[in-house]
């Protein structure tokens, strides 16, 4: 399996993480509107009840699993899903940098390619596509509302996911606002990095379930995979949960289960010692699924794993039932997501 060992310093690590999410505040601050990647209606995945889910893009970590690599970058990208092209040759027509050929397969110079999206307009199969999208707070809440009835009857809601919906804090603020206007219960997915004197004031009054992801407890591993330190993720996460105790929120951690990664006898010992240590009772295991690998393709980034790697496989089920039996040992109750 490749890794790359990320430079492993501490010393900076929360001035880094500040810096990186300043840079990040400002690219939203000012917009009137968030980057969306995509819709996920009547979902039972992602909360209770009949959901809707709405997934931001841009995200301030980099998880070499990440199930939505296309919500990473905080800018629109150009897709290829080479199952439906019909090799019609308009989007080569099409394009005014010559980015696009049609060698077998088709290839698409990344380096060339201004993201125009002239191709899109054209391809008559939808094999080109655009991912993200430019929505005020009426595009989505008029994407969302159509499905209230539904959400009404199942105990369901609005969940937002990504990326991150916290990179654009005050427009993630005002859609919770508007959601709970319109009666829909809310849910946030969150990775943990951001200013928790903004998600205090912004986020916690407009929603009614957070979904915490706890990957490491060890700060250097989490740099290792995820592309930064951990240390003022935990500190949020513990802010929340003791805030969770006395406010009217409900908070759920959640741990991905990549195997020979996140579910290493170390790393469950620590996040059950840390979970006992902060008297977490709940938790959510998210046992690794492989169908982020096409999406890689679909974008032109590389895979840098064998495909024999487990990391390509669906998760054991023997491996999961045990982990599962191991928390609930150590008076934790695991849900499997």
């Amino acid at each position: 399996m490749y890794l790359d060992i990320l430079d492993t310093t501490l010393v900076c690590s929360k001035i880094c993480n500040w810096r990186l999410l300043e840079e990040q505040s400002l690219r939203f601050k000012h917009l009137q509107a968030a980057l969306i990647f995509d819709f996920k209606h009547n979902s039972l995945e992602d909360g209770p009840g009949i959901r809707s889910v709405v997934f931001f893009k841009g995200c301030p970590l980099d998880c070499i699993w990440c199930q939505n690599p296309e919500s990473k970058n905080v800018s629109s990208e150009l897709w290829w899903e080479k199952e439906k092209c019909i090799d019609c040759g308009e989007c080569i027509k099409v394009c005014p940098e010559g980015a696009i050929s049609n060698s077998n397969p088709y290839y698409i110079d990344r380096s060339l390619c201004t993201l125009c999206f002239e191709c899109v307009e054209v391809c008559p199969s939808k094999a080109m596509n655009q991912v993200g999208q430019e929505m005020n707070v009426e595009e989505i809440i008029g994407q969302v509302i159509k499905y209230k009835s539904f959400f009404d009857r199942s105990g369901g809601g609005v969940t937002l996911s990504g990326g991150e919906p916290t990179l654009s804090m005050e427009f993630t603020s005002i859609l919770l606002k508007r959601f709970k206007n319109e009666g829909i219960p809310t849910l946030v997915e969150t990775a943990g990095l951001f200013n928790f004197e903004l998600f205090e004031s912004l986020i916690l009054p407009f929603v009614d379930i957070i979904y915490f992801d706890i990957k490491f407890i060890d700060p250097i591993q989490h740099k290792q995979y995820c592309g930064v330190s951990n240390e003022l993720i935990l500190e949020n996460f513990i802010k929340l949960h003791s805030k969770s105790q006395v406010e009217d929120f409900e908070l759920l951690s959640r741990t991905p289960l990549i195997p020979g990664i996140t579910d290493s006898e170390t790393n469950i010992q620590q996040i059950i010692e840390f979970y006992n240590e902060h008297t977490v009772k709940k938790a959510v295991l998210l046992p690794n699924n492989p169908a982020w690998i096409q999406k890689l393709e679909r974008s032109g980034q590389h895979i840098i794993f064998d495909t024999d790697d487990p990391i390509c496989k669906l998760y054991d089920i023997e491996k999961e039932k045990k982990l599962k039996r191991y928390f609930s040992d150590n008076g934790i109750e695991i849900a499997v997501g």
